[in-house]
């Protein structure tokens, strides 16, 4: 069945004309951006050839940030100016952190409406940490597309609430990004698998990720993907596997004194143990700390299953809550998917598949699905597909409503209530005479407000004075296709009315956000000057080292002059290197790479001699 296809105001491309949108999978530990080339979806890679950005933001005391691998490698020499896992920290507060115990590296600062961390470039959230790496994923989208972008489906954690949501949109803001839709995780990797495989019925995502859990049920058939439950767990993940093992170690070995930089350094090798059991019986965890300690632990993959059996265990409890919400039982589930990079561990896999009875679907990369599926919405949303459309028909992952008096929540929407939706309910008022109402909205499943998430509040004035109970205040609540609430409230009989779009309260308003987008601007020819130094530098280093092999194993072809222009130019390179312009590195490299020219040519010739030898001219 084709299906209507209705394209974003004024995002419907003109014939043969193709938009150029892709998907971002922002991630805890790694981030990824794909598009759809030719009908098919695909990871755009960098200039390695690698897709996956590790979601590491490290700035540097020169006003320079870098991300990624970089960043990375950089984190245990630098813990405190190198942020990771900022997705678990994303539209949270203080309060919300001091319920969920890591170690994190970080001193953070003391406001109690955003989580702010110290850095040598000032204090910074974990919303702009996360728009320097979607920036890094916009920049090598436009560059390998070779054109702007017209948006992007940025794929978020279904069980994400709506501060959360709404701070990744800010995030994108910040990037520069115009974000076509928010798209839960799981729902991503359905519509990856239900177009790639053609499957219908009723099927399981389970997404373990660095930080966070999502489980979804759906109902796949040609054409339509609809979400029947969804649960799972914000605060859950890889990083808690690694946690687990860094506490048994520091147990084990009497390390509770570690200072950050060990801390964290010992947190990344944990890590890697983790992910080396995934294909070894053991796992070898040796360093040096700082204070000259040597350090070394042998963790077999029996011994890490029985430390993180409990929280195997702790993932499948919202797998059976969102069975039970969809009405479902594991023998009407046709598969399970799995994505997310922890669920490579074997003991995820053994649990997942002894509960359900079944081998769960794996071949897709768990860490490529989600952008993939982003990555064909965003291609729908931009207005390139025609023909052979598909619907998709996302929940809400939890319950909206709004405070009655006694501080009760009354639901409004409830959870998994299939979106976009608009749903109105009429309250009264509790006094006599009243005519001002506060409309306070709050998330949860709790029936007490303090127990539920506030989102926001306003006030409805002007209600006509009445006896208690003889006002009608329809107060209306409408949910957009990226989860994003809005709610309104109306006096019936004057039709007065006030309204807000639900920005959660976690720190940035409109004149926040405004303010970092013009420093992003007004920073950004340092920026460019900043990206075109790195960009010689890579190719001077690779001169570099190509010309110091050669010399290795041909300089006798050189005359003692040539050898010492050579190692003169070499010189004045690696000067450039430490402490010379972009136009100085590339002016650097062009006279290495002149002297080099003639000494290239003799090699060449002696290769070409050295494949001769022994031949004739009839054997050629």
């Amino acid at each position: 069945m084709a299906l209507l296809q209705i394209a974003e105001p004024g995002m419907s491309a003109a014939p043969h004309q193709h938009r150029l949108a892709v998907g971002i999978d922002l991630g805890t530990t790694n981030s990824l951006v794909a598009t759809v080339k030719s009908g098919s979806a695909s990871c755009l890679p960098d200039e390695q050839g690698r897709v996956t950005l590790p979601s590491v933001v490290r700035y540097l005391s020169d006003d320079q940030i870098r991300v990624g691998y970089e960043a990375l490698a950089e984190q245990k020499t630098d813990p405190l100016n190198t942020v990771s896992s900022a997705k678990r920290l994303i539209g949270r507060t203080l309060a919300d952190l001091s319920q969920q115990p890591h170690y994190l590296p970080y001193r953070f600062g003391q406001s109690g409406q955003v989580i702010e961390l110290h850095t040598r470039h000032g204090l910074k959230t974990p919303i702009e940490v996360s728009s320097e790496i979607l920036k890094t994923l916009k920049t090598r989208a436009e560059e390998s597309l070779g054109g702007a972008l017209v948006g992007a489906v940025i794929t978020v954690p279904a069980y994400f609430d709506d501060a959360q949501r709404q701070a990744t949109k800010d995030a994108a803001r910040l990037a520069g990004l115009n974000v076509l839709r928010l798209l839960n995780e799981p729902t991503a990797a359905a519509i990856a698998y239900g177009l790639d495989n053609g499957s219908e019925g009723t099927f399981v995502v389970y997404d373990l990720g660095g930080g966070t859990l999502d489980v979804s049920v759906l109902e796949l058939s040609k054409g339509l993907f609809q979400v029947k439950a969804t649960n799972g767990d914000s605060a859950l993940g890889g990083d808690d596997f690694d946690q687990r093992l860094f506490c048994h170690l520091l147990e084990q070995h009497g390390l509770s004194q570690l200072n950050e930089q060990d801390g964290s350094h010992l947190l990344a090798l944990c890590r890697r143990a983790k992910e080396t059991l995934t294909r070894e019986p053991e796992a070898l965890i040796e360093t040096a700390f700082s204070d000259g300690r040597a350090f070394r632990a042998t963790v077999t993959r029996q011994e890490f299953h029985d430390l993180t059996r409990h929280l195997v265990q702790k993932t499948i409890e919202p797998v059976k809550q969102a069975l039970k919400d969809a009405g479902v039982s594991k023998s009407d589930i046709k598969g399970v998917i799995m994505v997310g990079g922890s669920t490579r561990m074997l003991h995820v896999q053994q649990a997942v598949a002894t509960f359900f009875g079944q081998t769960p679907l794996n071949n897709l990369n768990p860490d490529e699905v989600v952008a993939l599926g982003a990555a064909m919405q965003a291609d729908v949303l931009a207005g390139n597909k025609s023909g052979g459309e598909w619907l998709l028909l996302d929940v809400i992952p939890l319950s909206l409503g709004l405070e009655t008096y006694g501080g009760l929540a009354e639901k409004i929407i409830p959870r998994n209530a299939t979106i976009p939706t608009a749903r109105a309910q009429d309250f009264t008022t509790f006094k006599d005479g009243q005519t001002a109402m506060t409309v306070h909205v709050v998330q949860g499943e709790r029936e007490l407000v303090a127990d539920c998430r506030s989102l926001a509040k306003f006030t409805l004035r002007g209600i006509p004075p009445m006896t208690a109970g003889a006002a009608r205040i329809r107060v209306t609540f409408q949910v957009d296709a990226d989860g994003l609430l809005s709610v309104s409230a109306q006096e019936q009989s004057t039709g007065v009315q006030a309204q807000i779009e639900v920005k959660p309260s976690y720190g940035l308003d409109d004149e926040t956000i405004t303010k970092m987008l013009q420093e992003s601007i007004s920073k950004a020819s340092d920026d460019m000057a900043a990206r075109a130094r790195a960009e010689a530098a890579v190719e001077a280093e690779s001169l570099l080292g190509a010309v110091s092999a050669a010399l290795k194993l041909d300089a006798d072809l050189l005359r003692e002059t040539e050898l010492a222009a050579i190692r003169n130019d070499i010189a004045a390179l690696e000067g450039c290197l430490k402490n010379g312009t972009a136009e100085d590195i590339r002016a650097a490299t062009a006279a290495l790479g002149a002297s080099t020219d003639n000494f290239a040519a003799k090699r060449m010739n002696r290769n070409i001699q050295r494949a001769l030898a022994g031949q004739s001219i009839d054997d050629i």
